[in-house]
């Protein structure tokens, strides 16, 4: 049917869509083509009720009607289950098992070089030689001084040092002369590929035997990345070769022939490195170091570009440099912890972050991230679907941007105005709204959500982009004003992109897990997909954080798809595992954390730990120098340990059904944890909302617990509040041997109002009676293992120290780092699913400030570490704030200030 009123003479007949054949998308209401709009029908979005952001917490009980009402309008979302389900168990089995995980197999081994053969010296063969006279002695001990000292004492597993009588320059081995410096092949064990080496050492030493020291080289396939070469995405130049620091001592006769490596400068394109290769006739080529500990690849030290962003003398002789600006891309996003822990670590390093895109495929998450960030282009959908988007983006650009608007026959002309009365089956296109790429159950390719002229926007559809021939002007206006706000990125629009690719493949609930081909999983192809997007847009930066399990499982077969993909790309990379507990949380929680960094950029370390807190944990042996901590020589200046009581003694006291997302905190903060937890966006560094204030700033937000059944409620309201406490506790129950829970045969069943058992039949058998978890209590004096996504007392210690029901949002949302001021969207479920699967804010923090200093060229320590600045944790805070953290409030301790 057509539109009411007749359409504007403004407007052309370019702008009309005739659609007599097309449909409405699947999950649209049916298209203006196909169905007459309903005059006065309600939008999705007006029939949604939100909260007051002004709304004030109620001091008084509420009434009974308003919970009434309340109550009938609780999904399933809102209320605890009344049992576990299997996902929900098998994780606690999960984390249970998690100490007899897989071990990596170690890539550290010492290099050992065989003889090359046996010598037969009646038939004329000459044992291997020096060549001239040795160095002097003086400039031998300046030289190599470690070889003429005596020997240090050794550990039992450590190789004895060899001592050198002299050194010489250059060596005789099977009639080749050897100098230092030179390249060579070593002779490797029977069925390995001979070594590479750059000699360093030619001695003779205290034995009297003849010794080369050699400084390795390292193929691809010797390196951590060594199973990824069954992965057909990318693959390695076979010449290319990376130079480590490692070396050791072999006898001369190791020495097979030299090899011609050549330098290359990693800037250069390969097609420039493959010549320059051909022109100089070198057999191989590096442009790379590599080194095991934390499987850094990094230019060599003089290779740095000098204009990385390293400020001038000029610039600091006249004052403060301007603030650099960087633009990043959150994917995978969530409500957005890892981008904004970036961003305010970025800010202190003097770096100005922005999120200026995010994806991620839960709606609930994105409405998060858009309303703690409402300049971020927040797009919820697939991260493939992203990725096929930006590449047809880049062709619209092309077209209606980028076309050189001095040509006669440009493809786009105004028409003549049409002043045609509609026909039956046509409608007017007002405006284009929005972009995607299929999705939703659309078809692949690109749609357009349209704005019909005369209607309302509950009857705005999305239509085919081949529905839209017609409306050539309409595409082009809004391609132009969308490349100009930049809704969506082109390759070197993104300085930083960050994110977490989920890996479900590799999970415990996963019992068809691919061991021997992971990336042959569907549910691990997220991996490739943001590797892919990377490859597309080549940001200066990447910043990959994922669990530990992908060093473990099929030999870290992921985190090793991960580096070589990178190195692939010509990335420098640095892999490290981090424990948020070390960066100031009540939380132990490692997890992964991969830089990637273009060759002409600094490669950003990783922030030592300012807390502390024990490492613990089964590493891969692949990845055991990989953990971010403090050598167990040094004795750092650290904080304590932050435990429970620090981060929610202050937050107020609230029943197991907590209707209101917007309350008075009541109190003062009593940690310095909580002071600095309390404050606002400013004080932060956070500009995500420009000059303006939020409404709801120094409102306490999100301070809702799951609600508990009836049946569990009661259960928990039996839990004594004490340190320790579980459904151990209840009537009934005894524990046996090895600490397994049994029926006490002296005590009669206790049953609940509703008939069901006190003690549920789960509890007893799970992780086959041996758990503490079920309906167990958490204390002030403790530590978090891991902040879970799921708030059911079933399988886990999630109970408030001395309140009868689970943590809130609000007190998980603090043992991972968000500040008070960040508001979740979306039921209760949905906001611990939100919270639970964030990076801990202040991890990511400390990320974005060595990020901040790599990106202007201000990592001045060598080496993969360094040391926060003393004043990282109290940024932000009054002088007043700061004298009172320096006085040193024990750890724990509750006090009103």
């Amino acid at each position: 049917m057509a539109p009411s009123s007749p359409p504007s003479a403004a407007l052309r007949a370019s702008s009309r869509k005739r659609t007599a054949s097309a449909k409405a998308a699947p999950d649209q209401e049916p298209s203006a083509a196909t169905k007459r709009p309903r005059k006065g029908a309600a939008s999705s979005s007006a029939k949604k009720k939100t909260a007051d952001p002004k709304a004030k917490a109620l001091k008084a009980p509420r009434k009974k009607k308003e919970v009434a009402a309340a109550e009938e309008k609780l999904s399933e979302d809102e209320v605890c289950a009344e049992e576990p389900d299997e996902e929900e168990l098998e994780l606690g089995e999960e984390d249970e098992s998690a100490a007899s995980g897989e071990q990596g197999q170690a890539t550290a081994r010492r290099r050992v070089a065989q003889p090359t053969r046996e010598r037969n010296l009646a038939a004329g063969d000459k044992e291997p030689e020096f060549v001239g006279e040795p160095f002097p002695a003086d400039e031998a001990r300046s030289k190599w001084s470690q070889r003429y000292q005596r020997a240090a004492p050794r550990r039992p597993d450590e190789e004895p040092e060899l001592k050198a009588r002299c050194h010489y320059r250059s060596a005789n081995v099977d009639g080749t002369v050897y100098a230092l410096g030179d390249d060579v092949y070593v002779k490797a064990a029977e069925n390995e590929a001979d070594y590479i080496g750059r000699i360093t050492e030619f001695f003779e030493g205290t034995d009297r035997h003849c010794y080369f020291a050699c400084r390795w080289f390292f193929r691809p396939e010797d390196t951590v990345i060594s199973t990824a070469k069954f992965v057909d995405d990318h693959t390695h130049d076979p010449k290319r070769v990376f130079l480590s620091e490692e070396t050791n001592d072999n006898v001369l006769d190791c020495i097979i022939k030299k090899v011609k490596i050549i330098h290359v400068d990693p800037n250069m394109d390969p097609e420039g490195k493959a010549q320059l290769v051909a022109d100089s006739e070198a057999e191989l080529y590096y442009d790379m170091s590599y080194a095991v500990a934390y499987s850094t690849f990094a230019n060599i030290p003089s290779d740095t570009n000098e204009n990385s962003g390293i400020s001038s003398d000029a610039d600091l002789e006249a004052g403060t440099p301007p603030v650099r600006t960087a633009a990043l891309l959150d994917l995978y996003s969530g409500c957005g912890g890892m981008s904004t822990g970036l961003c305010l670590g970025a800010a202190l390093a003097g770096l100005k972050l922005e999120t200026r895109w995010a994806v991620d495929l839960n709606s609930f998450a994105c409405k998060s991230l858009k309303y703690n960030h409402p300049g971020t282009e927040v797009r919820n959908e697939k991260a493939e679907e992203f990725l096929a988007l930006l590449k047809e983006w880049a062709i619209l650009c092309d077209t209606y941007v980028h076309v050189n608007n001095s040509e006669s026959d440009s493809p786009i002309e105004d028409e003549e105005e049409d002043d045609e009365p509609l026909a039956k089956d046509e409608f007017v296109v007002e405006k284009l709204l929005e972009i995607c790429y299929g999705g939703s159950g659309r078809g692949k390719g690109i749609y357009f959500k349209v704005q019909w002229k005369g209607y309302g926007p509950e009857e705005d559809t999305w239509e085919p982009i081949g529905n839209l021939s017609d409306c050539q002007l309409k595409i082009k206006e809004f391609v132009q004003e969308g490349h100009k706000r930049k809704i969506l990125p082109l390759p070197g629009d993104v300085d930083v992109i960050c994110g977490g690719p989920p890996c479900q493949g590799i999970s415990g609930f996963n019992r068809f897990r691919n061991r021997k081909e992971p990336l042959k999983d569907e549910k691990n192809q997220q991996m490739v997909t943001f590797m892919d997007i990377v490859s597309y847009l080549k940001p200066k930066f990447v910043l990959m954080e994922n669990v530990v399990d992908i060093l473990k499982f099929a030999d870290g077969y992921l985190g090793r798809y991960a580096l070589s993909r990178l190195v692939a790309l010509n990335y420098q990379a640095r892999l490290g595992m981090m424990v948020a507990g070390c960066y100031g949380l009540p939380q132990f929680r490692m997890r992964v954390f991969l830089w990637g960094a273009l060759p002409d950029m600094v490669l950003p370390k990783y922030p030592l730990p300012t807390y502390d807190v024990v490492v613990r944990g089964i590493v891969p042996n692949a990845f055991s120098q990989s953990v971010v901590a403090y050598d167990e020589t040094q004795k750092p200046t650290l904080k304590k340990a932050l435990l429970l009581g620090d981060a929610i003694s202050d937050l107020p006291e609230v029943d197991n059904y907590q209707l209101h997302e917007v309350m008075e905190y009541g109190t003062k903060p009593k940690t310095e944890f909580q002071r600095y937890i309390r404050l606002g966006r400013k004080d932060m560094l956070d500009h995500s909302f420009g000059d303006n204030t939020c409404p709801e700033e120094g409102k306490l937000l999100d301070h809702q617990p799951l609600r508990l059944n009836q049946d569990d409620y009661d259960r928990v309201q039996q839990i004594p509040v004490k340190k320790g406490a579980n459904f151990r506790d209840l009537p009934g129950i005894k524990v046996g041997a090895n600490n397994i829970v049994e029926w006490d045969p002296e005590v009669p069943r206790v049953y609940l109002k509703s008939g069901k058992p006190l003690v549920p039949d789960y509890a007893m058998s799970f992780i086959k009676g041996r758990s503490l978890k079920p309906f167990g209590r958490l204390w002030w004096d403790e530590t978090v293992s891991t902040v879970v996504t799921r708030a059911e007392p079933h399988n886990q210690i999630i109970l408030h120290p001395n309140q009868a029901r689970v943590l809130s949002v609000r007190e998980n949302a603090r043992l991972q780092g968000f500040p008070d001021y960040y508001r979740m969207n979306g039921p209760i479920k949905e906001k611990y699913i939100q919270v639970g699967n964030a990076v801990a804010v202040p991890v990511a923090r400390a990320l974005g400030y060595s990020l901040g200093q790599a990106y202007q060229g201000e990592m001045e320590s060598t080496g993969p570490l360094f040391t926060l600045p003393a004043s990282f944790t109290n940024v932000g805070q009054t002088e007043e704030l700061a004298r009172a953290s320096s006085v040193g409030i024990p750890v724990g301790e509750v006090v009103e200030q």
